[in-house]
């Protein structure tokens, strides 16, 4: 990696590091590119060279995330429920400060239905409702009640409504797919 390569991705990085903590702290609409352009400390072109706005640097930033789960999901496909659930708790607590920013602040819902989506995503391959369990039941609605209880579940776990630790968490979640499915 040459050092411009190395200058961008700091900038980035100082870039979305600033943005996440000013969204912890004020309402997305009040954020302005000077505000991520100071706390960052790069000049705003430095943000125009990445990011065409603060709506584009969000959507990024989301984006990513999701990406960077998406990539745990597929290195897990081959464990259980449990243990590849534990990599993404492990992820949620790694990216702490992300995730329960992005679920308490104004970009909440634009996280929470990207997430959403996402992990009925990744539920879509492991739903049978030709046999088994879910014989004769909607795909649809497996999914969407699955994933929106995952979903709630790890928001109640990043905005502190539930206490338990990451492996805790991981395995009842864990066992709870894999009792239905």
């Amino acid at each position: 990696m040459s050092s411009v390569d190395r200058r961008v991705q700091k900038s980035q990085e100082a870039i979305k590091k600033a943005f996440i903590e000013l969204l912890s702290e004020k309402n997305f609409d009040q954020i302005t590119i000077q505000d991520i352009s100071d706390r960052a400390n790069v000049g705003r072109r430095t943000i125009y060279d990445h990011y065409m706005d603060k709506f584009d640097l969000l959507e990024k930033l989301i984006e990513e995330h999701i990406n960077e789960l998406r990539k745990l999901c597929e290195s897990a496909a081959e464990l259980s429920f449990v243990e590849g659930n534990l990599i993404w708790f492990e992820y949620f607590e790694r990216n702490y400060q992300f995730f329960s920013t992005m679920l308490t602040s104004k970009g909440a819902p634009a996280f929470r239905s990207h997430f959403l989506n996402f992990v009925i995503e990744e539920l879509e391959g492991e739903i049978d409702v030709t046999n088994g369990k879910n014989q004769g039941l909607s795909k649809d609605i497996v999914l969407k009640f699955f994933g929106a209880a995952i979903v709630e579940t790890v928001i109640a776990w990043i905005t502190n409504g539930l206490s338990e630790s990451s492996n805790v968490l991981a395995e009842q979640v864990g066992i709870l797919l894999d009792r239905n499915f």
